[in-house]
């Protein structure tokens, strides 16, 4: 039994990695910022028990430590960290240099990168220092982006963001190994979750399917599957490692 922190995890992707974990018998502290309803909701789906929630803002350096800090008071430790949080693409954030002024354009890259870059940083940096103190190893796992690899040209911030993350994550790869604690990253192409519904319907549904010659979109519980074999202490060979996850949607040379 392991005790895993997972990050944004009321709904989507973070909800089925929580569930991937408690399923194997792994107790698990569900984060959440804001939904606290769906956080109670993933925590009710959870089986088995010792489970908790945490609340606070990963964007927030001096939230980020209290979350760890729950965290590791509820479970009694931390001996995996999963970096899902994130600020994600959506119409209100997008930020096309030649449409956003400059202030909205500053707010959006700040926001994102304090998110989805500095949050996975502290967290790590509290998570990884604990098990280091307890002189035990362990595993982080970054949930990164396909869009860190091929360009987004209306959401620069949230791929250059993701980009960063990947590279923090082999930094830290080299820098724990010798402390028994891996790290690695997967890098999802587009994703079928809750908050992805609208966009597989119609025409814009149809494109984003034929992005992948597998004719459709991932689904949150693959991505699952990845993070659990990636925390495993089977895949601890593989730490520096960015997974790609896209159905062939887009290949790195």
């Amino acid at each position: 039994m392991r005790r895993v922190l997972v990050t944004g995890a009321s709904r989507g992707i973070g909800r089925a990695v929580a569930l991937a974990f408690a399923e194997r018998g792994d107790r698990v502290a569900v984060h959440y910022a804001t939904d606290s309803a769906g956080a109670a909701d993933t925590r009710r789906r959870l089986p088995g028990a010792g489970h908790a929630v945490v609340a606070g803002d990963v964007g927030d350096p001096d939230g980020a430590q209290r979350i760890v800090t729950e965290a590791v008071a509820a479970l009694g430790g931390i001996d995996v960290l999963v970096n899902n949080a994130a600020v994600a693409p959506s119409a209100d954030n997008r930020h096309s240099v030649t449409e956003v002024d400059f202030p909205e354009w500053r707010r959006i890259w700040q926001q994102m990168v304090e998110v989805n870059l500095f949050g996975a940083v502290h967290l790590t940096y509290g998570v990884a220092r604990h098990l280091i103190d307890r002189g035990a190893s362990g595993s982080i796992v970054n949930i990164g982006s396909r869009g860190a690899f091929r360009g987004e040209p209306d959401f620069s911030a949230y791929g250059a963001s993701k980009a960063a993350l990947h590279a923090f994550g082999q930094s830290m790869a080299v820098a724990l190994a010798p402390h028994g604690i891996a790290v690695s990253s997967v890098a999802p192409g587009f994703v079928g979750t809750e908050r992805q519904a609208p966009e597989l319907t119609g025409t814009s549904g149809e494109a984003l399917r034929a992005e992948s010659p597998f004719g459709r979109v991932g689904t949150p519980e693959e991505v699952a599957a990845a993070v659990l074999y990636l925390a495993s202490p089977e895949a601890a060979w593989a730490s520096g490692a960015v997974l790609d996850l896209n159905g062939a949607s887009y290949l790195r040379t």
